[in-house]
């Protein structure tokens, strides 16, 4: 048979069998890095993995997710009871004197110089008062009149309107 594949071919068959075992051998030589080197890469990420589970201090990654999950879990609740107590801020703002309104005016012509004043102070409901002082060469005389709705039960003075309006129209600061 080798005689019959030796006269096909034109050459000896030692030749083709030592050409083939060379090839292999040339292949088992480049497995066997490529084995080393994936067996090197293999064990660098072991190592990295380790290293990573067992987190800093020798301390396990699974134990610092959970108190990390903790950690979260704390600020939410710090979260929560923040923002309700902002909500009860913001309904005591609404009864809070927010809007103001004043006008500076000469209450005797004689007098000169404006150191009479008309000054509104209301909450968010346009709640509150209108305090009007006058002064004169005699003294200062001061009243004050509730104002319930943007409304005055008792007649106001011109001065007295112009700061409640002034009050009224103040912009306030949106409570969210």
């Amino acid at each position: 048979m080798a005689e019959m594949l030796e006269s096909y071919l034109g050459f000896d068959t030692y030749f083709l069998i030592l050409g083939i075992m060379g090839f292999l051998l040339i292949l088992v030589i480049f497995l066997l890095v490529m084995t080393i080197n994936t067996k090197r890469k293999l064990k660098q990420l072991t190592r990295n993995y380790t290293d990573f589970m067992r987190g800093k201090d020798a301390e396990s990654m699974e134990e610092a997710i959970l108190r990390k999950f903790a950690e979260i879990d704390e600020l939410e609740e710090k979260d929560k009871k923040k923002q309700q107590k902002i909500e009860e801020l913001y309904e005591k703002l609404k009864g809070a004197y927010q809007k103001i309104g004043i006008v500076k005016y000469d209450a005797f012509q004689e007098m000169g110089g404006k150191l009479s004043f008309s000054i509104a102070i209301l909450d968010e409901e346009n709640s509150g008062y209108v305090m009007n002082s006058m002064h004169s060469q005699e003294g200062c005389y001061t009243y004050v009149k509730e104002i319930i709705k943007g409304k005055s039960f008792i007649t106001l003075g011109e001065e007295e309107k112009q700061a409640l309006e002034q009050a009224i129209t103040c912009k306030t600061i949106p409570i969210e």
